[in-house]
């Protein structure tokens, strides 16, 4: 989270909005928000995680959802699946499609 706040202003320039889902908690995540300073959303899943089922990330045995990034166009359409367990591999990802989004 804290490189997607670094690159936030790669992301808006290129007229994308940016949000996390979590299975946590709401008020779980508002801490974490708080504490790093994020100036993007970060949405709850719990406690039924339908998104996280529905996008196919969602690690039953553990409780928990993979890390992983979509890039979702204005039609909808999912532009980039980004499924790393290294949080720079989804922020180089992410600040690259929004560099090409910028350019279109």
């Amino acid at each position: 989270m804290k490189g997607f706040q670094a690159g936030i202003q790669t992301i808006n320039e290129s007229e994308t909005q940016l949000f996390g889902i979590s299975v946590d908690a709401a008020p779980s995540l508002k801490r974490f928000s708080d504490d790093l300073g994020l100036a993007f959303p970060l949405l709850s899943d719990f406690p039924n995680r339908a998104t996280a089922k529905a996008y196919g990330v969602l690690m039953d045995d553990r409780g928990i959802a993979s890390r992983t990034t979509f890039v979702i166009d204005k039609e909808g359409k999912i532009i980039e699946i980004v499924a790393d367990p290294k949080p720079a591999a989804h922020n180089e990802a992410t600040a690259a499609v929004c560099s090409r989004l910028k350019k279109k």
